[in-house]
């Protein structure tokens, strides 16, 4: 057995949580055992919302085994229908709960309640929490959506778009619904429902108005979106518009099936990544090589900004939900590299420490694997931590999600000049250690840096040899740490001076 320190993906009826706390009018009657209440801090604590999400657990206990758990849990749901008066009332198991066979979808229906219900069968150990989610939407939109709605004729009115995935702890999800719907606004284009998120069952069952569904996170909102597609005959639109290739992209498709003018939204480019992607200054982080890991839209998209848009050179690229692991193949072939669909952080770590990137993208994880070796991060997907579900607005879709990519992924890589400098002039009087920070008070005195002790067995290096590495930048210096270790070993040398570290450059500059 592993012990895993973190998980990319929580059990399915995580994410059957995600979207009845993400919607309005629902509540969701989950049959647990004490102890399996503790999603409740991924919104209240991560997601800073200011309530907590609309889940009634049974919470039976040891003891209440031996007795009718069957009757705890008709119980729960009936008192949930009377206090909560939902619109539509999800019902279903935790993992643990899934064991003992209560068949939670069956008592719910013998209670004849006065408002629908969608019984969730989860099978926990083979299904996760994405998974999960997207399955409570798609049962959801097709037990609540009313086939017999069909959009009204196109003359005299704006075109009508559903956008399908937004969701509860999604990576920047309401910021993205705001950017979208003011792009969609620009072309003559009005909403009809935005769900899950913010939605009601009475605004599921008008999503047969719309002309068009945008589908902004396939994982969430693809599989509802085949299913209105085939029912009800919606074409859907899956370019998702992360980038400003991909929003060009987005707009003339949207443009194409909606029938209008796609050069009032083109026309309004607002994004600075093509003028530095143009400048001279955009030439220093050419060639960077980047590591790339986090669930699949996000992960492929910016695969394609790194690449098309910053020149960047992909070296790593996979994603841990292996429901998108054919389009994750697809799109490391384009880039040369062999795909990583795992949801083992310890895999991905050992992928990167291979890999030896100038820039990682990816999830919190990566974010704290990438600081113990010294390359910068910065955070792209789900899962994330408090700090990536900022006040301010930060989209990543649109023209304006271009730019707040731009700066999330640039400075890293910028500010490392800054940082460089310093080093470099660390022994002058004004910039050394001794000194303190230059914006902090004067009587203010950093603490020495330590020095990293030499492992045991690993050849050791003299303090000559430190000093000329600590010259070489920070966000590559691990990297000509690990390199100069290696070659060393290699050669059989016994310690590393100056002239090992020049020989190993030499080394491997061939």
């Amino acid at each position: 057995m592993q012990l895993a320190v973190w998980t990319y993906e929580g059990p399915p009826h995580v994410g059957a949580m995600r979207v009845a706390t993400a919607m309005k009018g629902v509540h969701y009657v989950l049959h647990a055992p004490q102890g399996d209440t503790y999603a409740d801090l991924l919104f209240t604590m991560i997601e800073r919302r200011d309530r907590r999400p609309p889940v009634t657990y049974t919470t039976f206990q040891a003891r209440d085994l031996g007795k009718d758990t069957a009757e705890l849990l008709q119980d729960a749901i009936r008192e949930a229908a009377v206090r909560f008066e939902p619109q539509a009332l999800l019902v279903g198991a935790s993992c643990t709960a899934e064991l003992i066979q209560d068949d939670p979808a069956g008592l719910a229906e013998a209670l004849d309640l006065p408002c629908p219900v969608i019984a969730l069968e989860l099978p926990s150990y083979q299904r996760k929490e994405n998974w999960g989610a997207a399955e409570t939407f798609y049962r959801m939109v097709r037990q609540l959506a009313d086939k017999s709605l069909k959009p009204a004729p196109r003359e005299g009115r704006r075109p009508l778009v559903n956008l399908l995935g937004p969701c509860a702890l999604g990576f920047r999800h309401r910021d993205d619904v705001v950017e979208v719907t003011r792009l969609l606004a620009t072309m003559g284009i009005d909403v009809n429902c935005v769900a899950p998120l913010q939605a009601s069952p009475a605004d599921l069952r008008t999503l047969g108005r719309a002309d068009i569904n945008v589908v902004l996170y396939p994982e969430i909102g693809g599989e509802a979106a085949r299913w209105l597609e085939q029912a009800l005959g919606q074409p859907a639109i899956r370019t998702v518009p992360i980038g400003v290739g991909a929003t060009r992209a987005f707009i003339e498709e949207v443009a194409g099936l909606a029938a209008v003018d796609p050069w009032s939204a083109l026309d309004a480019l607002e994004s600075r990544m093509p003028w530095w992607s143009r400048s001279v200054d955009s030439t220093y982080l050419t060639g960077k090589r980047v590591f790339i890991f986090g669930d699949a839209t996000h992960a492929i998209a910016a695969a394609r900004i790194a690449a098309e848009e910053l020149g960047f050179a992909i070296c790593g690229l996979g994603c841990y939900n292996r429901e998108f692991a054919r389009e994750m193949r697809a799109a490391a072939a384009q880039y040369g590299v062999e795909p990583l669909i795992t949801d083992d952080h310890l895999a991905v770590e050992d992928a990167i420490r291979a890999a030896s990137p100038e820039l990682v993208l990816g999830t919190q994880m990566e974010r704290h694997i990438a600081k113990r070796f010294g390359i910068p991060c910065a955070v792209i997907s789900s899962p994330v931590h408090v700090q990536d579900f900022p006040a301010r607005h930060s989209p990543q879709m649109g023209f304006e999600g271009a730019n707040v990519i731009f700066d999330t992924w640039v400075h890293p890589l910028v500010m490392g000049l800054e940082e460089h400098l310093l080093t470099m002039f660390r022994d002058d009087f004004e910039f050394s250690d001794s000194a303190g920070a230059s914006h902090l008070h004067a009587q203010a005195v950093a603490e020495p840096v330590a020095e990293a002790s030499t492992p045991e067995g690993a050849v050791p290096w003299t303090e000559e040899a430190e000093r000329e590495l600590r010259k070489v930048p920070f966000f590559v210096r691990g990297k000509a740490r690990r390199n100069t270790e290696g070659f060393a070993a290699m050669q059989g040398r016994t310690q590393i001076d100056i002239t090992t570290l020049y020989d190993a450059k030499a080394h491997y500059a061939r």
